[in-house]
């Protein structure tokens, strides 16, 4: 399961907590020297300092354009040959028609403009070596309904079809570009999503979450260590390519 990752460099946003904190580790338990961006610098520097293997820590705003280029330049004497596009936002918990254009365009911003950055900058180089790893977090959210959710889902599932052409531009070059969709994943974050949903919807936050958890065959969320897993486990498969993989404990698209 790790020979896909021993002795690279992977390049991991979002990387100072959460999901991105997670696979950081599972990269680094794995073989892999890992870059970890973001936005916090205190934060990543934790990360890094708690991985089995050295790697460093990069401030970057990933829906700047600048910024980017920015790190493109600071990492150039690194070859990154696996890029993991994590960082993203959840937005606002409210109707379509309550949610204001800068709210909508903040999620896009970083959920989707990101990608694309990210991609921009750091693929070239892959392609140029004719081998390299792309894998874009995107979430089951994408494609389900989630009332109140818009901008994040469509986002998400603009991320899944970013992913399937991407990989068919980069693929005859020796790039996999594949798509990691978790489901609900225990943390911080969706128990905000649960205390706002029982707000929105006056139940309390109980229900809030048992509804949502409810739709999964096993009944739970997955956790941020299984993500980690899940992501080491796509890169030991050196067929794997323009592929979307749901770990959503059995959440099925409704």
């Amino acid at each position: 399961m790790t020979a896909g990752v021993a002795g690279r460099t992977a390049l991991v946003t979002g990387g100072g907590s959460g999901l991105g904190a997670a696979m950081a580790v599972a990269l680094a338990d794995a073989g892999a020297r890992v870059v970890a961006v973001g936005r916090d610098r205190p934060r990543l520097e934790d990360v890094v300092a708690s991985l089995a293997v050295p790697g460093c820590a990069a401030v970057c705003d990933v829906s700047d354009a600048e910024s980017v280029r920015d790190l493109a330049a600071e990492l150039a004497d690194e070859e990154i040959s696996i890029l993991v596009n994590n960082a993203g936002v959840p937005g606002p918990v409210q109707t379509l028609v309550g949610i204001e254009p800068a709210e909508w365009d903040a999620v896009f911003d970083v959920n989707v403009r990101g990608v694309y950055l990210m991609c921009r900058a750091f693929l070239p180089a892959m392609l140029e070596r004719g081998t390299g790893d792309v894998v874009n977090v995107a979430s089951v959210s994408g494609k389900r309904p989630l009332p109140g959710r818009t901008p994040y889902c469509a986002s998400k599932m603009a991320v899944i079809g970013l992913t399937a052409t991407l990989a068919a531009e980069a693929g005859p070059h020796g790039v996999n570009v594949n798509t990691l969709s978790p489901g609900p994943v225990a943390g911080p974050r969706m128990e905000r999503n649960f205390r706002l949903e029982a707000e929105r919807t006056g139940v309390d936050y109980a229900e809030a979450e048992r509804a949502f958890v409810s739709r999964a065959a096993l009944g739970r969320m997955v956790t941020a260590q299984e993500v980690g897993s899940a992501l080491v486990a796509m890169l030991g498969m050196p067929g794997l390519c323009a592929a979307d993989i749901d770990l959503s404990a059995g959440m099925v698209a409704r």
